[in-house]
């Protein structure tokens, strides 16, 4: 899928006219059935199959909260399939719009802001279930996982959740990662794709819970590990380009230490400084390659170390969710430490409307202890955004067929930078200003 771009001057794109709030359009029955016509192939393919657990609770004409773990973008056809009996609304990131605004209207989209505090969605959110006496159907997570564990819940979820006072059913996929994991470059492999579909509360049950108690039910809800649900249950993955992009999300070599020097091709992934060597099975399983042990080159070990990377201790991991575990904690450390920082230079894209994304210029991306900065276009942006502003990082993997991307902003724009440098960055990135929020608010919390 691509997004309508075009070229404009920064100051041009500045003088745009703002998007005009518009409340949520009641989905035409015609254009919910177009959506589980244009699903009908896919979930042939993957040969879907759906559990109903307690669904027998939520009545035929009641609007409901719909919560959906994120894994790839057969999510909505899943959705389609599932909800086509009862009108709903989906909550849908904001760039969704772009060129295509009144379809999206129609087939029943909310626009949002990833990551941000938005009260527009929620007055939107409760217009849907009260006046439309529709359902809505929102990603919680909202963005794909990087490693097929979840991603951070907003902290806002159980105040959502008891402000609208409807019962909350949740679509749990399984297959959908594993089938089309966002660091494969949207190559699809052979796998069957299911459903769980639960009712988890009614709008009693939420009355007597707290936020917190929410909050920690939907938590518990959403752990899950796809790496470990394809080994337990003997998914065969057989294609040839399973490790394809795999350095995209580890980029890290656990044993010199060296960043972005990772190769993932084939169904091999490589440090390139050392070389180190791990096939990804078919099962999902790392494995080590003893045969490029016996060939490295220790002098490229040593000037690893010598350049900084003080760690020696040598890992090995058979479980791709523990390698981007010990990624996260290894940002942690630097954070802590005070020796991270991020300085990439970057095309920039802008979105003022959904119009268009505009690509304005180049400039210089930096993230360290403060915070973003983002600044180019001869001088003239210059964007400030601190670490509490945002709990986790817009980034994706080959974002509308552009590139790699990170994207930060606010609620008049969002800039989307793509890193011109070799060397993967956009998983560390991401990593960081999760764990930098995380220390930030603790110390806030202290004093």
């Amino acid at each position: 899928m691509k997004i309508k771009t075009a070229r404009m001057s920064y100051e041009k794109v500045l003088a745009l006219p703002a998007p005009v709030h518009k409340k949520p359009m009641k989905q035409h029955f015609v254009f919910r059935m177009i959506l589980v016509m244009l699903s009908v192939w896919d979930l042939w393919m993957t040969h879907f199959t759906y559990r109903m657990i307690h669904m027998e609770r939520l009545k035929k004409d009641e609007p409901c909260l719909v919560l959906m773990n994120h894994s790839s973008f057969i999510d909505l056809k899943i959705a389609a399939r599932l909800l086509w009996g009862r009108p709903f609304h989906i909550v849908c990131t904001l760039d969704g719009f772009v060129g295509k605004r009144w379809l999206m209207r129609i087939i029943g989209c909310i626009p949002a802001r990833k990551f941000m505090t938005d009260v527009s969605l929620v007055r939107d959110m409760i217009y849907a279930v009260r006046d439309l006496k529709s359902s809505v159907l929102m990603y919680p997570e909202a963005s794909y996982s990087f490693d097929g564990t979840q991603t951070p819940l907003p902290e806002s979820i159980g105040k959502c959740i008891k402000l609208l006072k409807v019962p909350v059913v949740m679509i749990r996929t399984h297959g959908a990662f594993a089938r089309d994991p966002l660091y494969n470059n949207l190559q699809l492999r052979k796998v069957k794709v299911s459903a769980d579909v639960e009712y988890l509360l009614s709008p009693e049950e939420i009355a007597a819970k707290s936020v917190q108690e929410l909050n920690d039910l939907l938590q518990e809800k959403f752990t899950f590990d796809y790496f470990c649900w394809q080994q337990e249950n003997h998914i065969r993955v057989k294609e040839a380009f399973r490790a394809d992009g795999l350095n995209r999300m580890l980029y890290k070599c656990p044993r010199c230490k060296a960043e972005g020097q990772m190769s993932g091709q084939g169904t091999k992934i490589l440090c390139k400084q050392c070389g180190k060597e791990y096939e990804l099975t078919e099962y999902g399983y790392l494995q080590a390659l003893e045969e490029n042990l016996q060939k490295q080159d220790t002098g490229k070990v040593q000037s690893s170390v010598e350049a900084g990377n003080h760690e020696t201790e040598e890992m090995e991991f058979t479980h791709i969710p523990d390698w981007y575990k010990w990624e996260r904690e290894c940002v942690r450390q630097e954070l802590l430490s005070g020796t991270y920082r991020l300085e990439v230079p970057v095309s920039i894209y802008m979105m003022v409307n959904t119009d268009k994304i505009y690509q304005v210029g180049e400039g210089v991306l930096t993230h360290s202890r403060e915070g973003f900065h983002l600044t180019g276009c001869e001088g003239k942006l210059d964007y400030v955004q601190k670490p509490l502003a945002s709990y986790s990082l817009y980034s994706d993997f080959y974002w509308y067929e552009i590139g790699d991307m990170i994207s930060i902003g606010d609620d008049k724009v969002q800039y989307y930078c793509f890193p011109k440098e070799c060397g993967d960055i956009v998983a560390k990135t991401r990593l960081a200003t999760e764990e930098l929020y995380k220390l930030v608010k603790a110390e806030k919390r202290q004093g």
